[in-house]
């Protein structure tokens, strides 16, 4: 069954516009087809590699066996899975919202495209803020500051902290073939490849370096102030009536 519905005339299989505009369906039958492997036992565990996080080690506390996680090899393929269900939500947000603004708006094809920049990346950082201060919080880094630094290095992980990274991770490299899919003007494709790289070393460094609780932190303030600038953005190229924000 198809993940978004399709109009206009059919493409060849093997040309661009028939990528572009079925993508989503092309990344939900990859992933059918990894969930599909753990019905059966000789797949079941190259599937759930590829679906949940790998690399777990056990710590014995005076509490009980505690299950932490590093960083590995593994981590490759669950991000590259994650990297298909995040083309496919960036897919289903824009024909099922950001195209329906921009056709209500009837805005020029500047205007769309702004709109179309910000209304994902208003959603992701609104989401990335809301996650990283739950961990924050729930981790005990806002209580105890000082736990930010001290211990160094911080190789072990919980469940959260590192499917945070894997998601974040998935997040922005994904943003690289959607270039190609949104349709991005060459003289935009060098800032916004600087803008996606920037990130990818951040997290990508404080996830191989193991500073990734002062990662976490530094992602949450950024994703906050993005989440104001993109939705002052979004308001200046959809309300020309309303632009003090």
């Amino acid at each position: 069954m198809a993940v978004l519905r399709r109009r206009g005339r059919a493409h060849s299989v093997f040309s661009h516009e028939f990528v572009i505009h079925n993508r989503a369906d092309i990344a939900a039958a990859l992933v059918l087809i990894v969930l599909g492997g753990l019905m059966f036992e000789v797949t079941a565990k190259t599937s759930f590699m590829f679906i949940s996080p790998q690399h777990n080690v056990t710590s014995t506390t005076p509490d009980g066996d505690v299950v932490y996680y590093v960083y590995g090899t593994s981590d490759c393929a669950t991000i590259s899975f994650y990297i298909f269900i995040t083309i496919i939500l960036h897919a289903v947000v824009q024909e099922y919202t950001l195209d329906k603004v921009n056709k209500r708006l009837h805005l020029s094809k500047v205007k769309h495209n702004k709109v179309n920049e910000s209304g994902q990346l208003l959603l992701f950082h609104l989401g990335t803020s809301a996650w990283g201060i739950y961990l924050a919080v729930t981790e005990g880094y806002l209580s105890a500051p000082s736990s930010l630094w001290e211990d160094y290095p911080h190789t072990h992980l919980t469940f959260q902290m590192k499917f945070f990274y894997l998601c974040q991770l998935s997040y922005w490299l994904h943003m690289i073939p959607e270039l190609y899919f949104q349709r991005v003007r060459k003289e935009e494709v060098p800032r916004q490849l600087l803008y996606i790289g920037l990130y990818l070393a951040h997290i990508a460094g404080a996830y191989l370096l193991n500073l990734t609780r002062a990662g976490l932190v530094m992602a949450v303030l950024q994703s906050v102030a993005e989440l104001v600038f993109h939705m002052a953005r979004l308001q200046y190229f959809t309300n020309s009536d309303r632009q003090a924000l």
